[in-house]
């Protein structure tokens, strides 16, 4: 049963993505004058996924992706806060990306082979390193993934999550019962109603998706990590330059962090700083933007309007918030973690 699904979700995924990669073509476009002329960055998000992309109650955006899309802003127009926000389900986003209907991808989304290669579209760095993994109640005594054999999992369907769900239960030679569902909203759902036994997803969504239950401390998300899921921006393919400039935005704030510039201090270093590096970064020595189109001052106006990356990751998913994440992996290489800014020179 297992290999046969495997084998069905497989094809159905390489089928639409062939598909779509097929009906793609390589058009050669200037974002940054569209964006420029349009005023404002369109990025397309997730739908409520606290600590990534939510609309707080005053209508405004917050969250780990969302700085992302907020410093291509800053790089670009110079405001942060010339961005609008389109919430897409995981179905639907890459199409919409493929089609230019949106700027930026940053959705919480996982940079494959297949995806980079076929659907349209090219990633441009990873903001977040993640793996799956899975939730459960904890009165249920289950201690590891290994004893789910025969359990109901809701999953959220055409997703990487989907796949790797079927990988794992045929490795392991355990059945399941798929749950599928077309949101993460509605993957938690079904697993509140009790249509499955566990729920499973990327482990920063399962974090976030358990603050929305009831009692988070009576659900538990298992030790095991059954994937490698490397979350970042993409764009669509025919314009190298913007996935520069997008690229490059994530490696500002990388950058800073590592050289100890941050949104408070960004000003007067630009003023004061001895460093070659921090000098380059804020752009006051030599012109680094002239090549990506950019204002010379964009790793500044990155820095003081949305910060490093270690401010945008404690103030969104850090230890001191609802998701109570640590740095882990996603720390800088010199602190233990596989982050790593490419050299701002």
């Amino acid at each position: 049963m297992i290999p046969r699904l495997k084998a069905r979700l497989i094809g159905a995924s390489l089928t639409a993505a062939l598909a779509l990669g097929l009906a793609q073509t390589a058009v050669a476009a200037d974002t940054l004058e569209e964006v420029r002329a349009r005023g404002h960055v369109v990025c397309g998000v997730s739908k409520g996924l606290v600590g990534f992309s939510q609309q707080n109650d005053d209508g405004s955006w917050s969250g780990l992706d969302v700085d992302l899309c907020r410093a291509v802003a800053a790089a670009t127009l110079g405001d942060a806060g010339k961005v609008t926000f389109k919430p897409l389900t995981a179905r639907e986003r890459f199409q919409v990306l493929a089609n230019r209907e949106i700027d930026i991808l940053s959705r919480n989304t996982t940079w494959t082979l297949l995806r980079d290669s076929t659907l349209g579209i090219n990633f441009a760095g990873v903001n977040y390193f993640d793996g799956q993994g899975f939730l459960i109640r904890a009165d249920l005594g289950v201690g590891s993934a290994l004893e789910l054999s025969g359990a109901g999992v809701c999953v959220e369907a055409g997703t990487t999550t989907e796949l790797n769900l079927a990988d794992y239960f045929s490795l392991n030679a355990m059945d399941y019962r798929p749950v599928t569902t077309s949101s993460a909203d509605e993957a938690l759902e079904g697993y509140v109603e009790g249509r499955c036994d566990v729920y499973t997803s990327d482990r920063s969504t399962l974090a976030a998706q358990r603050t929305k239950l009831d009692d988070p401390d009576q659900h538990i998300i298992l030790p095991e990590v059954i994937s490698k899921e490397p979350l970042g921006p993409a764009v669509a393919e025919g314009d190298d330059k913007w996935a520069d400039i997008v690229r490059w935005s994530l490696y500002v704030m990388l950058a800073a962090e590592e050289l100890g510039v941050n949104a408070g201090n960004a000003d007067e270093l630009a003023g004061s700083a001895s460093s070659p590096a921090v000098l380059r970064l804020l752009g006051v020595e030599g012109d680094l933007g002239e090549g990506l189109g950019l204002t010379a001052n964009w790793g500044l106006n990155i820095v003081k309007q949305v910060g490093n990356y270690a401010e945008s990751f404690e103030r969104n998913v850090g230890p001191d918030t609802a998701l109570g994440l640590q740095r882990g992996i996603n720390a800088l290489w010199k602190d233990g973690g596989i982050m790593y800014p490419m050299p701002i020179r």
